[in-house]
């Protein structure tokens, strides 16, 4: 029987399909969609390219603009950006967007095109700490505009919570060792097994670096105090990873409760069944009227048969015993459960780096710091936490480097 987990759950587009989706776009002269990417890709451009069967010109538009154009394809919550203004919603329904652009990188991987270039060397040097989708795509503009850069990465491989987080069948990691190889290609050195503050100094990078940029994640699982120390207790971002290195070869109970509502509690939820678990509960501090998972995680898990209780936050635990209480009513949901699982939140491990931090945000000006040379990208600096802000993140702190050194193109 073949493994659920590592199938991906979206069908794919064919060059048949692919046309048909992109001959519904209205070719709207002033976008919304386009108005509407954080990471700055144009999907009007791309789509249009499409329907005229000019597979190789819409793939130059993605990945010009997002060296990471096959994951976001893949894992961007596109209901909340480019598709949501989509004037076809007002016929039927949006522009499939992310699979249009998924079919393009795919054409693109499948022919080797080599789109991306490196400027002409201007003698100055990066470093980055970390290589999560910031940092990765802060590596690939950097060396566009000419600089060396070196990518340190405390675990053995690049990707960072693409890698160790999201799920297999949502994103395989085939396609992120795939997007890693091209900005190797660009030349950027990894160096893995390294953790700054700790093998080496921040002052070191300092020393050898013209510019320092900090990509590290959120990549730390919370844990309410009132189930530190549970045995049956895991978090969301432990239990990801776990099943993820194992290619979903794991064993887990038959009764399984999931609390947080996020995206990260919406892959568990749904890695859990994929995993064949009987009985998954989601329980929900939000209302379904405030959900923060995106729509299409939740009717993802929802169709998988998870059971997701909105509403309710954990009151006391007692080993395998859940006691909750909704937020409003006077109501209290006891669960007795074999294994529980945290989804309430992450936090930055950031030991050595001098950073100072107000929640996960490291305090900075922009993107640089106080520090001489340092930078923030990815989930330390300001905006949204999702894969494609990590990719505009990126970029906008590879312009503030740039800025700040005056490199030459």
């Amino acid at each position: 029987m073949p493994n659920k987990y590592t199938q991906e759950v979206e069908q794919a587009y064919d060059a048949m399909t692919v046309m048909e989706e992109a001959s519904r776009c209205l070719l709207c002269q002033d976008a919304p969609c386009s108005k509407s990417c954080p990471a700055g890709t144009d999907p009007a451009r791309f789509i249009r390219s499409v329907r005229f069967r000019n597979f190789k010109g819409a793939a130059e538009t993605v990945r010009e603009n997002n060296v990471l154009g096959a994951v976001c394809a893949r894992v961007c919550p596109t209901e909340r950006y480019c598709q949501k203004g989509c004037t076809r919603s007002g016929i039927d329904r949006p522009i499939n967007i992310g699979g249009i652009q998924r079919f393009v990188t795919d054409f693109e991987a499948q022919l080797g095109m080599e789109i991306l270039s490196r400027g002409q060397a201007n003698g100055k040097s990066v470093a980055i700490v970390g290589s999560g989708p910031s940092g990765l795509q802060a590596a690939a503009s950097l060396l566009h505009l000419g600089y060396s850069v070196d990518i340190y990465e405390k675990k053995a491989q690049a990707g960072g919570y693409l890698r160790y987080g999201i799920p297999e069948y949502r994103l395989p990691n085939a396609v992120v060792d795939h997007e890693v190889g091209l900005i190797a290609k660009l030349g950027a050195t990894f160096k893995f097994n390294v953790t700054v503050g700790k093998d080496i100094t921040l002052e070191q990078l300092k020393e050898k670096y013209d510019a320092v940029l900090i990509a590290i994640g959120a990549q730390e699982g919370k844990v309410l105090p009132m189930f530190s120390g549970n045995d049956r207790v895991e978090t969301a971002v432990s239990f990801l990873a776990r099943v993820k290195e194992s290619q979903g070869e794991v064993e887990v109970p038959d009764n399984v409760v999931v609390i947080g509502g996020g995206d990260v509690a919406m892959d568990v939820a749904t890695t859990l069944k994929m995993l064949g678990v009987k009985n998954v509960t989601d329980v929900v501090y939000e209302e379904f009227s405030e959900f923060l998972a995106s729509e299409k995680e939740l009717r993802g898990a929802q169709k998988l048969g998870v059971t997701i209780i909105d509403g309710y936050a954990p009151q006391s635990v007692d080993g395998s015993s859940l006691t909750f209480k909704h937020r409003h009513l006077n109501s209290v949901l006891h669960i007795q459960t074999e294994k529980i699982i945290l989804a309430v939140g992450q936090k930055v491990e950031a030991d050595g780096l001098g950073l100072e931090f107000k929640g996960l945000e490291a305090q900075a000006q922009g993107y640089k710091t106080s520090q001489d040379k340092v930078f923030v990208t990815g989930d330390i600096a300001q905006g949204d936490k999702t894969v494609v802000w990590a990719v505009r993140k990126g970029k906008e702190a590879a312009a503030a480097i740039h800025e700040s050194l005056g490199g030459r193109n």
